[in-house]
């Protein structure tokens, strides 16, 4: 079972306009990820840049970390070809994506669920006819006043929010290792605030 290789997804939108926003928080946890690894991310014909690593180091679980060079609302065609190319079923997917209906920074892992209104959630449904897989979701909090949502994510964290990001980013990327590593309920515990 250790030898069972998983497909970590960081979900946002490719370009450099887009690195700091709320959406991106997916990106920026598999980078961190890649980073412990001492890996770096190549294309993938499946349209998603990707970096092949044993999580944890060596002896670790095998773990392809994706980050789709597509639009979120598009990221499901990325993710259900990097399924059938590393033989990957949805029971060993992981997805980090930004979550609306949390204060800043809290986590939540789960299994399953639905897509609450996340276009990138909706597409990966479309795309693997399942919504079977775990999810780290990651808060960004509600938009202040009548602000609309979508305008929302797609702006930058605010400069209260950048002070404790990269610590923030840090404990995802331990969920996404314990999630692995430990399993479901062991990282719900830990980290489900």
């Amino acid at each position: 079972m250790s030898e069972d290789r998983w497909l970590v997804v960081g979900l946002g939108n490719p370009g450099p306009e887009y690195v700091a926003n709320r959406h991106n928080i997916g990106f920026l946890v598999v980078e961190t990820l890649a980073e412990r690894a001492r890996s770096s991310f190549k294309v993938h014909k499946a349209r998603a840049d990707v970096a092949e690593i044993r999580l944890g180091g060596p002896g670790g679980p095998p773990v392809v970390l994706a980050r789709p060079r597509s639009y979120m609302n598009e990221s499901g065609g990325p993710v259900s070809g990097l399924c059938k190319y590393y033989d990957v079923p949805a029971e060993r997917l992981v997805v980090i994506h930004d979550e609306l209906d949390l204060p800043f920074a809290a986590l939540r892992a789960k299994f399953g669920g639905g897509d609450n209104g996340h276009n990138g959630l909706k597409s990966l449904r479309r795309s693997l006819g399942t919504g079977d897989y775990h999810r780290i979701r990651f808060g960004i909090d509600r938009p202040p006043g009548r602000m609309d949502p979508a305008a929302y994510v797609l702006r930058d964290f605010s400069a209260a929010e950048r002070k404790d990001l990269d610590l923030e980013i840090d404990r995802c990327a331990d969920a996404v290792e314990m999630l692995v590593r430990e399993g479901l309920e062991r990282t719900q515990n830990t980290f489900n605030s």
